[in-house]
């Protein structure tokens, strides 16, 4: 899309300076109305559908590689994550349990977060782990996220939402394999 801009920049400073240092000859009516269509349909109709074409046949594919590619074999582990004005609510929708302000993650297995907004528009981010997701109030979006090594990852709002919004702050712990099944099953026998 940069590249496209930078072109499409060019042609248009191009075709500017052309029209600065060009000498208008004399041109009767009919054919400086005929000229103006020109422009008008190059310029204002065929120039745009072409360049939104372009960028639809280069975007889309490229859009779809982003998604979570399914797994070779089962289902990631899935966790849903409600943000609210100024903290997390996080929940093993499989196992009923629920969480403050922390995540825990099988590390080398990949993991579905469903992200949604009670209140406001909110950002979920782990910057060791992958990009941010905005989380929109009535609206689900999936994060796939992996941690290849166990560890403890810090994550953040990234979005401002509000008067406490620097402390909207939560951390993500990756256990290993057998060390997350038994925090699952300490955690499930404690609820």
């Amino acid at each position: 899309m940069a590249g496209f801009s930078i072109v499409t920049l060019t042609v248009l400073v191009g075709l500017w300076l052309y029209a600065l240092r060009r000498r208008p000859g004399e041109v009767s009516d009919e054919q400086a109305q005929r000229i103006q269509n020109r422009w008008v349909i190059g310029g204002g109709l065929i120039l745009p559908i072409a360049s939104i074409t372009v960028l639809l046949a280069f975007g889309i594919p490229i859009g779809h590689r982003m998604l979570p590619l399914p797994l070779a074999e089962g289902e990631p582990l899935r966790i849903d994550v409600t943000a609210r004005q100024w903290w997390w609510d996080v929940s093993y929708p499989d196992s009923g349990i629920r969480l403050r302000d922390e995540l825990h993650i099988p590390a080398g297995m990949p993991v579905d977060l469903h992200l949604t907004s009670e209140d406001v528009i909110h950002a979920f981010w782990v910057p060791r782990l992958g990009g941010k997701l905005d989380m929109l109030p009535g609206r689900t979006n999936v994060l796939r996220l992996q941690a290849d090594e166990p560890g403890l990852y810090h994550g953040q709002c990234a979005e401002f939402c509000g008067t406490d919004h620097a402390h909207m702050k939560f951390t993500v712990r990756a256990h290993a394999p057998g060390e997350f099944d038994a925090w699952l099953e300490g955690a499930t026998v404690d609820e």
